[in-house]
């Protein structure tokens, strides 16, 4: 038997999602993935420089070029850390895609997008 003071399931229950909404948009606030892609796309540029920086100290060199050899191992470098940040970035995304379609039931349990709701009686 319910008291007169407590509050009744349907009220509890939406007390609980709209905690969750507020879990879920804090969680979404920071977007990582952003973060991450654009490291991959910097680290991609800078490696083409550094890979044409390389091509043209071996090309223009007489002995064996270690500034080039230097400048290939950056690029490689580079490379490498871009392609990590790009696996980081997907998986961020594929995680905030999720939270995402969490956020999106959520709003839709507490019929906060239904347009008839937010006409006058």
């Amino acid at each position: 038997m319910l008291h007169p003071d407590s509050p009744s399931p349907a009220a509890e229950e939406g007390d609980a999602d709209r905690l969750r909404l507020e879990s879920l948009r804090a969680q979404l606030a920071s977007r990582q993935s952003t973060v991450h892609f654009a490291r991959t796309g910097v680290s991609l540029v800078v490696a083409f420089i550094f890979t044409g920086a390389a091509a043209k100290l071996f090309w223009d060199s007489i002995r064996f070029p270690r500034w080039g050899l230097l400048a290939l191992l950056v690029a490689l470098g580079l490379v490498v850390y871009a392609a990590v940040n790009y696996r980081r970035g997907r998986r961020a995304l594929a995680r905030e895609l999720a939270l995402f379609e969490s956020l999106k039931g959520v709003r839709h349990s507490l019929r906060l997008d239904d347009p008839a709701s937010l006409l006058p009686r």
